[in-house]
């Protein structure tokens, strides 16, 4: 089963919460704005290796957030980025920090609409293409998504012939685990419930005072992701796990010279993340 139950107000309670957080990673240290400003670039080494050159390249990102990966692939090439979010505070932020970088909407645009409604939404726009070179989206976006197959679906009809889905993300293994050593199975990975919290905080200040905490999340195995992508026709061309993480997910994890997070030396490692390629024919 692809596709996930959860409580009614899912959509309207993740959105409520990550629209207060907007402005709370606009002011981050963990975003940096001043620093994207001056590097206008985010992207991670793997992510360029994997991805390939993007010059001249059309590209679409789901789930956007405040668009600075977007904008990193225009600032890397890209012919024409478009970012999407369903909260309309990220998307505004985003807009606002391609006009001051001097990005215009022939460059880069950012739609407000659901990731379900993507294909919709880029239709309806005057500036974005109907298909894309690239269609690339990750890094924490999967787990808000209840229904895993029409995310596929949505994604593999945004893709040009010849064009590939990039996706990098946190490893369902790691939902299995304890939170303070990563050493041992304390939950189920096949677990189909929605996992809804209410803690206040974000993860650039977990101590910052918020009041739309409710937020409804899911786990979808690499099984499910991979079975989902096969489904609508398009063709694997990687699956790659990696012994690294961008947060300190786990207590027992260290932080190396390159910025990511790993399990100490000595210890069996375990995939944190993974990436994949699935090209359309």
């Amino acid at each position: 089963m692809l596709t996930h139950k959860g409580p009614e107000d899912w959509r309207a309670a993740n959105r409520a919460m990550w629209d207060e957080r907007v402005p709370l990673h606009l002011a981050s240290d963990y975003y940096d704005q001043d620093g994207f400003r001056r590097r206008r670039d985010v992207i991670r080494d793997f992510e360029v290796a994997e991805v390939g050159d993007v010059t001249g390249r059309t590209l679409l990102h789901l789930q956007c957030h405040i668009g600075q990966d977007t904008l990193s692939w225009v600032h890397r090439g890209a012919a024409h980025a478009v970012g999407l979010d369903f909260s309309e505070p990220a998307v505004e932020a985003a807009r606002a920090t391609a006009a001051e970088l001097g990005i215009g909407p022939d460059r880069a645009t950012f739609l407000a609409a659901d990731v379900y409604d993507a294909a919709e939404a880029v239709a309806a726009s005057a500036t974005a293409p109907d298909t894309y070179d690239v269609v690339y989206t990750g890094i924490g976006s999967l787990c808000w998504l209840p229904d895993i197959r029409r995310w596929a679906e949505t994604a593999a009809s945004l893709i040009a012939p010849g064009g590939f889905l990039y996706l990098a993300e946190f490893h369902p293994l790691t939902d299995a685990l304890d939170d303070e050593s990563g050493s041992r199975i304390a939950h189920d990975y096949f677990s189909r419930d929605a996992w809804v919290d209410e803690s206040p905080g974000t993860y650039t200040d977990f101590s910052a005072p918020t009041v739309n905490n409710r937020r409804v999340e899911w786990q979808h195995t690499l099984g499910d992701v991979v079975s989902a992508l096969a489904a609508t026709g398009l063709r694997l061309e990687f699956l790659h796990e990696h012994d690294m993480t961008m947060f300190q997910r786990f207590g027992s994890l260290e932080r190396g010279d390159d910025g990511f997070y790993r399990l100490p030396a000595g210890r069996p490692r375990v995939p944190l993340m993974y990436s994949l390629k699935a090209t359309r024919p």
